[in-house]
């Protein structure tokens, strides 16, 4: 840890565990346990307060455990409104930096968990009129985390973040949606040719192009919204496997209530909690719904990428916004940058999904240790594509202009307008057209006037860029 972020007098507190002694800066409102797990696990560059949805939703779990401890006569009523009120100022964003331990470690989010008790026991402390550390008025274990384990209060809170981070993702994604839809519009009138396979098929508008990408997308919000759901059953009270051991009978349906009075979340106590305290299925499945979204979100940046190339020698169809020059050798080039950031994004997500589902497997018996990876791959992915959603969106998407002349002109010259006649002309015969248009650079339009297969006037109609982008009626 930088001790820079902090103005540390040089005064200590001693603090001590099961291992021993250590002395505590006495400025720190983390505790001993944080202190060894900032020794460790210093791991990654992710630390707790990297992610402020989950030190609200860790606030969020220990006051309704305080309230529900109060309510059950195991908690002082002085103690329980400290601690209580030490989270409501946490979840309002005081104290984050010392929520200060690395997303990864081992033992299960113990040291996630134990970060959480000391930073709320000390500010509860201070508001008992006790200087930080004197635990016999307010302790991590005996007060902040009674009737509790990590192995329920870690994935509790995890849950909770996850659902809310989701929800930011999908705030994110509406966004998104919507600049594909103006798009849609706007390019409504712009006629183009469809391509299967990277080859001519058959035209199109660009705003069917953008509007596909809009509804694609819109698939994606809803799954999202119905499996970040699943994320809402909990399993407080569980304790440490499940069984409920030193928790009251009544507490899990007590806290779970609590917490939904908290959060505004309608959370509901699990029916099997040894199942709920082993199982993992829940991540897993909001993470492959991430990662459905990140490689839908890099398919579509590829076809802008493809759609933009050029401008000489691609298909330049589109104008993405220039934000950089693209070479240190080539003068006037410029890349899709944007879109090329997104795509790196979508490898990462769906990495980490990839190592979501090994954690997940790697479960043994009535836990699983490997829930901080987990965890951290997820809200990583979260957040990164989150900030690549809005990057693309502003960046790239509202900034695009169509060559539509251009566009116009492909159509045109495009042997793909036979599949048009194949209707009238049947697939023989509009093969062997498309066959000598290949060969002798000759239009299509041209070649059937040419051989008086079809009176100038109905090939006319036929023709028309808009008679062949929707079902029509043959005559």
């Amino acid at each position: 840890m930088n001790n820079k972020n902090f103005n540390l007098s040089g005064k200590t507190r001693s603090e001590h565990d099961l291992l021993g002694n250590m002395e505590v800066p006495v400025e720190y409102y983390f505790g001993i346990q944080t202190m060894r797990a900032l020794d460790n696990f210093n791991i990654s560059s992710s630390r707790l307060y990297h992610y402020p949805h989950i030190i609200v939703a860790l606030s969020d779990v220990k006051a309704a455990a305080a309230e529900a401890n109060q309510e059950l006569g195991l908690i002082e009523p002085i103690i329980a409104k400290a601690i209580v009120q030490a989270c409501k100022e946490i979840r309002k964003g005081k104290y984050h930096e010392y929520f200060v331990v690395d997303m990864i470690q081992g033992g299960a989010g113990t040291s996630v968990n134990m970060n959480a008790n000391e930073v709320i026991a000390n500010r509860a402390l201070e508001m008992l009129g006790h200087s930080k550390g004197e635990y016999t008025y307010c302790h991590p274990n005996n007060h902040v985390n009674r009737s509790q384990s990590t192995n329920d209060t870690y994935p509790t809170a995890m849950k909770i973040a996850l659902y809310r981070s989701i929800g930011d993702l999908v705030d994110t994604l509406r966004n998104l949606i919507v600049a594909f839809h103006e798009k849609g519009k706007k390019f409504s009138g712009v006629i183009k040719m469809g391509r299967t396979q990277l080859q001519d098929a058959v035209p199109m508008t660009l705003g069917q192009e953008f509007e596909a990408f809009a509804a694609t997308l819109e698939e994606e919000v809803l799954l999202l919204e119905r499996n970040r759901k699943l994320l809402l059953e909990i399993n407080m009270g569980a304790t440490a496997i499940g069984t409920g051991i030193n928790a009251d009978p009544r507490y899990a349906e007590i806290c779970t209530r609590h917490l939904a009075e908290i959060t505004g979340l309608p959370v509901v106590k699990a029916e099997n909690m040894i199942e709920a305290t082993s199982d993992t299925g829940v991540f897993i499945i909001n993470s492959s719904t991430i990662k459905r979204l990140a490689v839908k979100i890099s398919k579509i940046c590829n076809d802008l990428r493809l759609l933009s190339s050029g401008p000489r020698t691609g298909l330049n169809e589109i104008n993405l916004p220039p934000m950089q020059p693209g070479s240190s050798i080539m003068p006037g080039k410029v890349n899709p940058v944007i879109p090329e950031v997104v795509n790196q994004i979508a490898f990462k997500v769906i990495g980490n999904d990839l190592t979501v589902t090994m954690a997940s497997e790697a479960g043994q018996l009535q836990l699983n240790v490997m829930e901080p990876i987990i965890v951290f791959s997820l809200m990583e992915s979260i957040s990164i594509l989150i900030k690549g959603l809005q990057t693309l969106r502003k960046k790239c998407i509202e900034g695009i202009t169509a060559n539509e002349e251009h566009c116009k002109n492909m159509v045109l010259h495009s042997i793909g307008l036979v599949t048009a006649l194949n209707p009238y002309l049947g697939y023989e015969t509009s093969s062997q057209l498309a066959a000598e248009a290949l060969k002798t650079g000759k239009g299509v339009y041209e070649l059937v006037l040419e051989k008086k297969l079809m009176e100038k006037e109905k090939l006319d109609d036929i023709l028309k860029p808009e008679n062949m982008i929707k079902p029509r009626k043959m005559s």
